[in-house]
């Protein structure tokens, strides 16, 4: 073959190859963040301006689960696509958020029956040009989301606060509301994102992690999933860590987790217990939902329970399902005991994105909660807890 031709193709080659890489480190990440995370066509009567203006005269707003982290998106622009970021949380009146780490998925994933053996996540690391030990351990995943939400609030001081101690809480309470930045706390999806070892644990809360849940969607080390293959309680080793995460005072997360898990927890328990974003049997007959007893029981630790914004957990996603979700949850556990839960841009098609919450709130007056219960649901029962449980 003539050697002009050949340079050409190996040219051609490498070009393509160039072309290749540019596309799956700069197209990829976003596309699959637009493809996955959907805000559906709003099912809500007209907003009355009463509500609206109620609505932003609530005290404190609060939500218990925002996955946005998992896609590298800049939280602080405001985004035509997905169901948050700073300036949408500001539009819906948030002021409190927790944002929760994925550090593994499964291939095909789904509620029924997940193994451990795949993950989709390496792949959107690599993808978003994340460091190197992060496509091998799940812990430098971890620490390197906590990083990047660190670093956004300290290159935006006025849009973002990172808390992780109750006076760091007070201190941010008391800027005056229209100065004040939304506070952000960081949660993980699953204990295996501590690579089945429990010193890691340590790594995590010197980080900043103040919440984590037992299990996502497979087994791991530490405890069983309501989405895995054998669906345990907790192990010996989790057991010795849920132990540790109290004395840590680091929030024990049960959604996700399966029925035995959680009987295991609500006997091992000595501080409140929590579920970030689920739904109740009662209203929908989810394999991941919490049952009556579930309720009473987690309501019993003192914990509280933030109920979903998506079809699979309130069986359909506009603001009535959700509402008649929380009626239904407030009126088995209290209506002390309950939060919001949303799963923003958890891979989820939900209609209440952050810029939508008002809607919400008029749900929530037509399922006859007063202006009170209304205060609780929004963020009151979580900055409650969290005056409680945050340590000093």
């Amino acid at each position: 073959m003539n050697k002009n031709i050949l340079r050409r193709i190996l040219k051609a080659a490498v070009l393509l190859i160039a072309l290749g890489l540019l596309i799956f480190f700069t197209v990829v990440p976003t596309y699959m963040d637009r493809q996955f995370n959907k805000l559906l066509p709003l099912d809500a009567p007209p907003l009355a301006d009463s509500v609206r203006a109620f609505h932003n005269s609530l005290p404190i707003i609060g939500d218990m689960h925002d996955d946005i982290l998992l896609w590298d998106r800049d939280i602080t622009e405001h985004h035509e696509y997905g169901h948050t970021d700073i300036p949408r949380l500001k539009k819906g009146h948030v002021g409190l958020q927790f944002f929760s780490v994925v550090t593994k998925t499964p291939k095909g994933i789904n509620y029924q029956r997940n193994s451990g053996d795949t993950d989709q996540i390496t792949l959107l690391m690599i993808a978003q040009g994340a460091p190197w030990r992060t496509w091998f351990s799940l812990t430098e995943r971890a620490l390197y989301r906590a990083h990047t939400l660190y670093k956004t609030a300290e290159e935006h001081p006025t849009m973002l606060r990172v808390i992780t101690r109750s006076s760091q809480l007070r201190t941010v309470l008391n800027i005056p509301e229209e100065k004040r930045p939304i506070m952000g706390l960081l949660a993980i999806e699953g204990m295996h994102a501590l690579d089945g070892k429990r010193e890691n644990l340590a790594l995590l809360d010197n980080a900043g992690y103040r919440m984590i849940g037992l299990a996502h969607f497979f087994d791991n080390a530490f405890s069983g999933s309501a989405h895995g293959i054998e669906k345990y309680g907790l192990t010996e080793l989790g057991k010795k860590t849920f132990k540790e995460m109290e004395q840590r005072k680091i929030l024990i997360d049960l959604a996700h987790a399966s029925p035995a898990a959680i009987d295991d927890a609500l006997k091992l328990a000595t501080r409140p217990l929590v579920v970030s974003h689920t739904g109740v049997k009662g209203t929908c007959k989810s394999p991941r939902n919490l049952s009556d007893a579930q309720l009473r029981g987690i309501a019993a630790t003192g914990g509280i329970i933030g109920i979903g914004f998506w079809k699979e957990a309130v069986c359909g996603s506009n603001p009535e399902h959700i509402a008649r979700a929380m009626r239904y949850a407030a009126d088995i556990a209290g209506v002390d005991h309950i939060a919001l839960g949303s799963d923003w841009d958890g891979a989820t098609k939900e209609e209440i994105g952050a810029e939508q919450l008002p809607y919400l709130t008029a749900a929530l007056f037509k399922e006859g909660f007063t202006k009170k219960d209304i205060e609780k649901i929004m963020g009151e029962n979580l900055l409650r807890l969290l005056s409680q449980t945050l340590p000093e």
